[in-house]
């Protein structure tokens, strides 16, 4: 498979998690719709666009398990939990509440509505190492009092890899009353996702991690209870449309100035990738060795896994706490050292190597970070053990 991608064969690529890494046939297709645009702009934006869009919706709709009516497409997470933040009613004293395991960025979001609301973030512990599901939900629910009126999860944790029970949360936020905001980043592609299920408020992912897709396609779906509160968060040609469509909520979000949809229109060619190279075998593949190579990692290191090395807790990535001085330093090593693209994750006070496997991963992947973490133990002073 690794024939198929476009990453530097020079390097050790353990990180797909970050930014994902896309196909040929794919960045072909992604070529191929910049080409068209550029080989005829007006007609593409003013005439082609509405049509295109819609079929790549339909393809990811029928990916993730939701209406085609109920989402649109947007660059990242992050300017979809934006998009959410600035249409939240919260009165000072009122609460968002999540857990202490959650992206840097959104963090940083919350913060800034918090102080600008005098809402309050309440960043609930979930102690690690973490045993079972049960005690993920029991810990989180400490966290609620009369003052919850949101709940914030990511369904996999970033820097600790984890998944979290997100669909039995949700159904005891709704029991209750609250809002639910989803941050699936990590999801599409990597584990089974149906959003209509999830019965989440607000869901937000990318196609450009495990879907394989160019860079800056993302989407955010939202119910349709709450589809006629959330504001654009850029206004222009869809508000108050000379020509309106079929949905006010779509209006609102798809129809902005100038802009290159090309990424969003690789839905159709990344599925159609995915499904002929077997992707769910694949997927299970990348799992095992998650799962085979983790406790290893663990043991030389002299630290514990995060969890039970299940696929309850685990998929395509898992990380490894690690005791360094120099954090910085450790990653730069690895990169041009020993050529290595992996990272190293801070959260709560603690670091992890945070292992990423996509389909052109092999376990002599795994052998030749193994080795070189031994070699960076002997011969430096950034590994503790």
């Amino acid at each position: 498979m690794k024939s198929q991608f476009l990453i530097d064969p020079e390097i050790t690529y353990l990180n797909h998690g970050s930014f994902g890494a896309c196909p040929k046939p794919i960045f072909e297709d992604y070529q191929k719709w910049q080409r068209e645009l550029e080989s005829e702009p007006v007609q593409f934006i003013t005439k082609k666009s509405a049509q295109y869009l819609k079929e790549s919706k339909m393809a990811l709709a029928n990916f993730v398990g939701c209406d085609v009516s109920d989402f649109f497409f947007v660059p990242n997470p992050t300017v979809a939990i934006n998009t959410i933040m600035r249409s939240l009613k919260l009165n000072p004293g009122d609460e968002i509440l999540t857990t202490n395991h959650e992206y840097g960025a959104m963090d940083r979001t919350w913060h800034f509505y918090c102080k600008q609301s005098g809402a309050k973030y309440i960043r609930q512990n979930i102690a690690l190492p973490v045993t079972t599901k049960e005690q993920i939900i029991a810990a989180f629910w400490e966290g609620y009092n009369v003052n919850t009126k949101v709940v914030f999860l990511n369904q996999i944790s970033s820097a600790t890899a984890l998944i979290f029970p997100v669909k039995e949360i949700c159904e005891k936020a709704k029991q209750l009353g609250l809002i639910t905001i989803i941050d699936g980043a990590h999801v599409p592609g990597h584990i089974d996702l149906n959003i209509s299920d999830l019965k989440a408020d607000f869901y937000t992912g990318t196609s450009h991690k495990w879907m394989l897709t160019p860079k800056g396609s993302s989407f955010l779906y939202v119910s349709k209870d709450f589809q006629e509160t959330i504001d654009p968060l850029v206004v222009s040609w869809g508000y108050e449309s000379d020509t309106p469509g079929e949905s006010r909520f779509l209006d609102y979000h798809e129809h902005q100035g100038t802009r290159d949809i090309s990424a969003f229109l690789t839905i159709p060619a990344a599925v159609k990738f995915l499904n002929e190279n077997d992707w769910k075998e694949k997927s299970r593949v990348c799992k095992q060795m998650i799962l085979d190579n983790y406790e290893k990692f663990c043991n030389l290191l002299h630290s514990k896994t995060l969890c039970p090395v299940t696929s309850e807790f685990l998929g395509q990535m898992c990380s490894i706490p690690i005791t360094t001085n120099n954090p910085s330093a450790l990653k730069e090593l690895l990169f041009h050292r020993y050529k290595i693209e992996i990272p190293v994750m801070q959260l709560n006070g603690q670091f992890y190597i945070r292992i990423s496997l996509h389909f052109y991963n092999t376990q002599e992947d795994l052998d030749i970070l193994y080795e070189a973490l031994i070699d960076i133990i002997a011969t430096t002073e950034y590994i503790t053990v």
